[in-house]
């Protein structure tokens, strides 16, 4: 069933909209099938700001995806990411109705469920509910609480809320594109799929996702999400100060940055001019690596510092044996992996999407800029908590039961009682049939 499964992630980020046609190979492996890139000039910070454009971006996108795969696209999983995204640890409990039973899966899904009832400020919604640690009639510190005795079940839960605004946006460029939402998936989890193995998950890492509007952190410990954020700004606001530092176009700003740039000054060349085309009937203009060095360097120290205050405001700064892991397109930066652990004083390593990536023709996935898109294929096979896939192969469940307990978060609660209302009426119909039998 798995191998047959293709599932296709959609990125709608600042710089590219991105998707990804993928599979599951024999050895569960991610196969990638096809790809589809296109500009994204629709899209401020991760926030939709041009349904136009963002619409023709997104079917340039999967227009290229289809024909390299072969495949007609209908369904995808879908990235969100800006500053409008909040996260808050908030608790949780329910009372059973006996203690003789086992706390079941269920008894979780109600808990998680609840929980998406929680308050929020007006104009956000919950997109996810991530649990933590469980309590077992006050007794802290569980994991995994199925299969225990107990009537009070409690939580403490990482609650993450989005911009109902921008959600709708989203939405409607998706929709208005010819395709359907299966999930909506917070982009620097979805990078953590493709990116983490599970011991760095076990021992504590921060992955940093720079993109080019905002950077994504995401804090594990223990193989639980423990602290998320989003720090709006990304390889864009580079690009922009090299293009005010040394008076050039926006292109060639890029140009220089992503072919010329280093993150530490004093590894650059003084000796090394590169020689920019002028403007019409003008000379060209020289540029100093050395210089473009400095400009960059400036941006990405203050980018590192918020980074650290990320890292230092969650709590987990000495508990992060896994130190940092750097992925997304401004990764890339020469010398970015030296500045970082110069100035947190934590080990950091380029995060490449190969951990669960199986042999592919396009080689250009491998890329970190690709870890969000890889990830959202991921998304479809994994869920973003390891304790649900263990959840729902200890019920037998096929993967696509698993997709749609994951599915549309937001209508979880309303499902659950449905469930609820449903069987309640089969109990009362059976009831009645047997005192007419009688």
């Amino acid at each position: 069933m798995e191998k047959d499964k293709i599932i296709v992630g959609l990125d709608i980020g600042t710089t590219k909209i991105c998707a990804i046609v993928g599979r599951k190979n024999e050895y569960g492996k991610l196969e990638v099938l096809g790809m589809g890139k296109a500009v994204s000039d629709g899209v401020i910070r991760g926030i939709v700001t041009n349904i136009d454009k963002t619409i023709h971006g997104i079917e340039a996108a999967m227009k290229e995806a289809e024909e390299q795969s072969g495949i007609n696209i209908r369904v995808v999983n879908v990235g969100i990411a800006g500053q409008h995204i909040k996260s808050a640890i908030h608790h949780g409990g329910i009372t059973r109705n006996t203690n003789d039973d086992e706390i079941t899966i269920e008894d979780i899904n109600r808990l998680t469920n609840d929980m998406y009832r929680t308050v929020t400020p007006p104009g956000s919604e919950i997109i996810h509910v991530m649990p933590q640690d469980y309590y077992v009639d006050f007794e802290d510190g569980i994991m995994d609480p199925v299969g225990m005795s107990g009537v009070r079940l409690e939580a403490d839960f990482h609650v993450i809320t989005a911009q109902t605004n921008a959600i709708n946006n989203v939405n409607k460029c998706v929709k208005r594109a010819g395709l359907e939402i299966e999930n909506l998936i917070l982009e620097p989890l979805a990078s953590s799929l493709s990116v983490l193995s599970e011991e760095e998950k076990e021992a504590g890492v921060c992955l940093v996702d720079i993109g080019g509007g905002t950077t994504d952190i995401a804090i594990f410990h223990e193989n639980i999400i423990r602290h998320t954020a989003v720090i709006p700004f990304g390889g864009n606001i580079i690009t922009s100060d090299i293009k005010q530092g040394c008076l050039v176009m926006h292109h060639q700003a890029e140009l220089l940055k992503t072919k010329f740039g280093k993150a530490i000054a004093e590894e650059a060349n003084p000796n090394e001019i590169v020689s920019i085309p002028g403007l019409k009937n003008r000379p060209p203009k020289e540029i100093s690596i050395k210089n473009l060095a400095h400009i960059i360097e400036a941006r990405l120290e203050e980018i590192i510092e918020l980074i650290h205050a990320e890292i230092i405001t969650s709590g987990y700064e000495n508990k992060l044996s896994g130190g940092i892991i750097l992925t997304g397109g401004g990764a890339q930066m020469a010398c970015l992996k030296q500045l970082v652990e110069y100035m947190t004083g934590m080990e950091a390593r380029i995060g490449y999407p190969n951990e669960h990536l199986g042999k592919s023709k396009i080689d250009a996935v491998k890329s970190p800029m690709f870890a969000t898109t890889l990830g959202l294929v991921l998304s479809g096979f994994k869920a973003l908590d390891d304790r649900e896939n263990r959840y729902m192969e200890s019920q037998g469940k096929s993967e696509s039961s698993s997709n749609k307990y994951r599915g549309d978060r937001k209508n979880t609660g309303t499902k659950f009682f449905t469930n609820i209302i449903e069987k309640t009426k089969s109990l009362l119909i059976d009831d009645v049939d047997d005192r007419q039998d009688y």
